[in-house]
């Protein structure tokens, strides 16, 4: 059984989806599952793999059925936090469990730091932290280049540069920068523009969310369990390399998870990973085995 609500705030309407009871039938705590700029429907192959757990998903204010009301249009951690948060409150069942992936994952550090009592398990999935990498500055000009392109050719040539840069293995080097701009074509999308230029993904729109710095003193502080997840797949691509940096800097090794970067999608998603295998890894590591 899965039921919707709306959690009205002063500066958002937060719709989130209960799958399953609360209180849990057995007990456990709720497994709340988020991302960012991805909304709760992206969940719903992950979800299915748990169909003994009561699973909590949300869409992030100003996306999908979340209504913003606070006048703004940038995406930040601390922001999405409070959000979180509330949702978690509003459930008033005590801490959740936590499966956190790329923005979201970065959300859910900022959650733990700011209300360390909200989660007793977190796995953060490849959170893009710039801040952490070696290369941190070529980062953020890899980054300006997919903003840059997609505010002067529209979404196709921006979503062929965020692949052309999420896909890079290693550093960005010289040779990345060098390359000529990515044909959009050659990864099927439209070479023509849409006029749209609010896409949170491809506009600078959520550049505090690959810029955030985890605090890790308040980490450290917190009760909670913290696991930094990385595909095996893309361990030396952007995603991998600042989930092995963040990881390190927590004092811990990142635990490995079948597939890529959406490595739990399903194949309705475009971008199918091994939902089943990820699933089985992701309960595992939730039972206390990494």
């Amino acid at each position: 059984m899965t039921t919707t609500h709306l959690l009205e705030t002063t500066e958002a309407d937060i719709a989130y989806d209960v799958h399953g009871a609360v209180p849990t039938a057995d007990g456990r705590p709720p497994l709340f599952m988020i991302g960012q700029p991805m909304d709760a429907s992206g969940f719903a192959t992950l979800a299915s793999n748990f169909p003994d757990r009561t699973v909590i998903t949300y869409d992030p204010r100003g996306l999908a059925r979340s209504a913003r009301n606070d006048g703004r249009t940038d995406n930040a951690p601390a922001v999405q936090a409070v959000d979180v948060h509330a949702v978690i409150e509003a459930l008033g069942v005590g801490p959740v469990e936590m499966f956190a992936s790329s923005g979201g994952a970065v959300t859910a550090l900022a959650l733990v730091a700011a209300y360390p009592n909200d989660v007793t398990t977190l796995v953060a999935h490849e959170p893009p932290l710039i801040p952490v990498l070696p290369d941190a500055e070529a980062a953020r000009r890899a980054l300006g280049g997919v903003r840059d392109a997609y505010e002067a050719n529209g979404s196709g040539a921006g979503m062929a540069a965020f692949i052309a840069m999420t896909s890079w293995h290693g550093e960005f080097t010289d040779d990345y920068f060098a390359q000529p701009a990515p044909d959009p074509a050659q990864f099927g999308m439209p070479t023509t523009d849409d006029g749209s230029r609010d896409d949170p993904l491809l506009s600078d729109r959520s550049w505090a969310v690959s810029s955030y710095r985890p605090d890790v003193k308040a980490l450290a502080a917190a009760p909670t369990r913290i696991v930094i997840a990385v595909g095996e797949e893309s361990v030396d691509t952007f995603t991998g390399r600042t989930s092995l940096a963040t990881a390190e800097l927590l004092g811990q090794q990142a635990t490995v998870f079948p597939s890529h970067h959406g490595g739990f999608l399903g194949g309705e998603s475009g971008y199918a990973g091994q939902p089943e295998a990820f699933a089985r890894k992701l309960g595992t590591v939730l039972a206390g085995d990494n």
